[in-house]
């Protein structure tokens, strides 16, 4: 294995979905300019790796998941080994080997204005050994959440309970279910996805949710696909004809969610009414408080949770825990919900830019009182670039076109010899009353709630604005004007 050196032009931190597709695009937008890629696991993969719990899927279609320049060949919502295996496989084509430096995590990172670099410190994770590495450009790919610290609320009188209680991140490998009654926690995807998993080995899977969330049910095929396959339509041709069939599908159901959510509302709820019969209390158990599309909608392939429910494999609880009790969970009205295990699919820890110390010539950055410049950089800060995914569009759009926004303008400091830029915004956009990172009537899961103050702030107009929207982002990010003032050059090479 090669060794890391002390110095290298690009620096991108995190080698998952994110870390990779920068990778990829830079090796093939800006030939020539070497980079090193850093992640503090053992592997590559990102949340595929650190995610091993049964039944650990997709929650969007690969077609618009994958890559763009990467075909993707199966079902739609495809299990975490899969996702695992393209990475790995896109890695190989691409020649990134030589490029990733595994178990190595970043904790300070300095910039220096005489230099015009990067100066980081990094911590071997086997070892505790500490080092520094400079570079002139800091690609922050580590994706938005705490890897190693899942979101486990300190729920009242859990060291009373005498079975084990998991968070689905930190999922052991001997986990004994046979046999067992099993709580989960959660209402979300991670929830949805593993209880039908393990329902066949328990003896009984409560889910219990503080309230309920909204899921796509239907097939785990795209006929689309199936027919261009059928005509022995090239791979690449299929990937991008079905991708942009379903981005424009997607579209079309944003638009009617957001003019008509309470018809969005019923088409969701009436297909999980159509499995689960006419008898079961949906509008209790599954009918969100909030409309469609404010919180991300995960896709159930097959209904495969409300067929386990609907068997009888597994009950649906809507309460708030008033406490842990030895044997189970009592709820606030009252009822013990008997329990050997406890699974907290409780979400994650927002980790704002990796939770990096990062000062500017020795002022230290904080990052929500920053504004962001196009959701990709940060104001007064200079030649930083963080990959920062679609919420409601699938992750990976955005890491195509960020990675074509960075490659730009990497491609614009080497051909005019210049060593920084930097996003300045005027006055006026800094006095002005600033809007959230998101702001919560638009998207609002709790993990974003809690820490969104952390967050860059935005102003009221381009570039200053964060888009988080792929329509319309995927025609101003090609276009915008690398030299229309928002950024500043300077130095030499």
């Amino acid at each position: 294995m090669a060794h890391l050196p002390e110095y290298t032009p690009v620096l991108i931190v995190g080698a998952g979905i994110s870390g990779l597709g920068a990778a990829a695009h830079l090796k093939a937008q800006c030939p020539g300019r070497d980079f090193c890629v850093i992640d503090s696991k053992t592997d590559l993969g990102g949340t595929w790796l650190t995610h091993r719990y049964p039944g650990v899927r997709s929650d969007s279609d690969l077609y618009t998941y994958g890559y763009r320049f990467k075909p993707w060949r199966g079902k739609p919502i495809a299990e975490g080994p899969l996702i695992m295996n393209y990475l790995r496989d896109m890695s190989v084509e691409h020649h990134l080997g030589p490029h990733l430096f595994f178990g190595w995590q970043l904790t300070e990172a300095s910039w220096c204005s005489t230099s015009a670099l990067w100066r980081v410190r990094l911590t071997e994770v086997e070892s505790g050994q500490q080092r520094t590495l400079s570079c002139q450009f800091l690609w922050m790919c580590q994706g938005y959440y705490r890897h190693d610290t899942p979101n486990l609320p300190d729920f009242p009188g859990r060291e009373s309970f005498k079975g084990p209680i998991i968070h689905p991140q930190d999922w052991p490998d001997d986990l004994e279910l046979k046999g067992k009654r099993v709580i989960v926690i959660g209402s979300g995807a991670t929830a949805a996805t593993l209880i039908p998993n393990i329902a066949d080995d328990c003896e009984q899977v409560t889910m219990l949710q503080r309230s309920p969330a909204y899921f796509y049910v239907g097939g785990n095929r795209n006929e689309l696909a199936e027919q261009l396959d059928a005509l022995d339509i090239p791979p690449e041709w299929t990937h991008e004809i079905t991708r942009r069939q379903l981005l424009k599908d997607q579209q079309a159901l944003h638009q009617v969610a957001n003019e008509y959510p309470e018809v969005v509302a019923e088409e969701l709820i009436n297909g999980v009414q159509a499995i689960l019969g006419e008898d079961f209390d949906v509008d209790s158990h599954f009918r969100p408080a909030y409309r469609p599309w404010q919180q991300r909608i995960a896709y159930l392939p097959d209904g495969d949770l409300f067929h386990a429910i609907a068997r009888g494999d597994v009950n649906v609880v809507t309460a708030h825990i008033d406490r842990f009790e030895a044997n189970g969970i009592r709820t606030t009205e009252g009822n013990l919900i008997p329990a050997d295990i406890v699974i907290s699919a409780t979400g994650f820890q927002l980790s704002v830019m990796g939770d990096v110390a990062f000062d500017v010539d020795g002022v230290p950055v904080d990052f929500g009182q920053c504004h962001t410049y196009l959701g990709i950089m940060i104001s007064d800060v200079p030649n930083m670039a963080a990959m920062f995914g679609y919420l409601r569009t699938s992750w990976t759009m955005r890491v195509d076109l960020v990675s074509d926004f960075v490659c730009r303008l990497l491609n614009t400091l080497e051909e005019d010899g210049l060593s920084w830029c930097m996003p300045s915004p005027p006055e006026a956009e800094t006095i002005a009353d600033a809007r959230p990172w998101i702001a919560a009537e638009d998207f609002s899961p709790g993990y974003l709630r809690k820490s969104i103050h952390k967050m860059p702030k935005q102003g009221s107009d381009l570039p200053w604005i964060n888009l988080t929207d792929y329509y319309v982002e995927r025609e101003v990010l090609p276009t915008i004007d690398l030299k229309d003032g928002a950024l500043l050059f300077g130095g030499s090479r």
